[in-house]
């Protein structure tokens, strides 16, 4: 499969690499240190692109992608106040676009933990949940792409909670977020339900980045053919 890399920092880099052990070719990589370009014709020969920069860039470059009808694999967070736009040139313009806050295919198993226990815990209204996510100072937004998603999943599914905030909250009705940035930690995240004797936590903590690139590739692999919006619910089949 001939893959475009849009950004090229370390996850870039090591998706490359994954990429390449798993017989595909790297036919262009657009970065700012690079010099590739969405008018190439590279580019426009690709299968796939894997998308992973920054928040204020990626919108435009899914924008790129698109009106060369290449599918797009993304897992840059922060840009979600475009989703609705995405997602309904999917729908209405027959484009192929592959979404994740985080591709790991063990944080995917956690999201659906989380969505379990949240139904669980609507039987008992005594405890309280809240979440904590630790990630490299080279993340600029905070919470986390999957901080939300674990905050979405219990939203959806634990009827005392309709909203999260980030870092503290008074309000009842509010999952209370904490960010923390520190070295280069690629990922930790946890959700705790406590009350007055005692608390149940769920944890995830990455070894390194390699996780979240081979899901990359995988999603790669999996749109090929496909159109429409997709997640990592849909290539392992939740």
């Amino acid at each position: 499969m001939k893959i475009a890399l849009i950004g090229y920092g370390k996850m870039g880099k090591e998706i490359e690499k994954i990429a390449l052990d798993r017989g595909h070719e790297i036919v262009t990589i657009i970065d700012v240190s690079t010099d590739g370009s969405f008018d190439d014709e590279a580019f426009k020969s690709a299968d796939v692109a894997i998308e992973f920069t920054r928040p204020e860039a990626a919108y435009n470059n899914y924008l790129q992608c698109f009106n060369n009808n290449v599918p797009v694999v993304s897992g840059t967070t922060g840009w979600l106040d475009h989703l609705e736009d995405i997602k309904s040139r999917c729908e209405n313009d027959q484009k192929t676009f592959f979404y994740a806050s985080n591709f790991s295919i063990g944080v995917n198993v956690f999201f659906e933990i989380n969505r379990q226990l949240a139904r669980l815990m609507n039987k008992v209204g005594e405890y309280d949940v809240s979440m904590e996510e630790v990630h490299h100072t080279q993340k600029l937004d905070a919470p986390s792409g999957t901080a939300i998603t674990l905050a979405e999943g219990i939203i959806e599914n634990l009827e005392r909670k309709n909203n999260w905030a980030n870092e503290t909250t008074e309000k009842a009705d509010e999952i209370a977020i904490k960010a923390f940035r520190e070295g280069d930690v690629p990922g930790i995240h946890t959700v705790k339900y406590e009350s007055s004797v005692d608390e149940i936590v769920i944890h995830h903590s990455a070894k390194s980045r390699k996780g979240f690139a081979l899901g990359a590739v995988l999603a790669a692999e999996f749109v090929k053919g496909k159109t429409g919006f997709l997640s990592m619910k849909d290539l392992l089949n939740f």
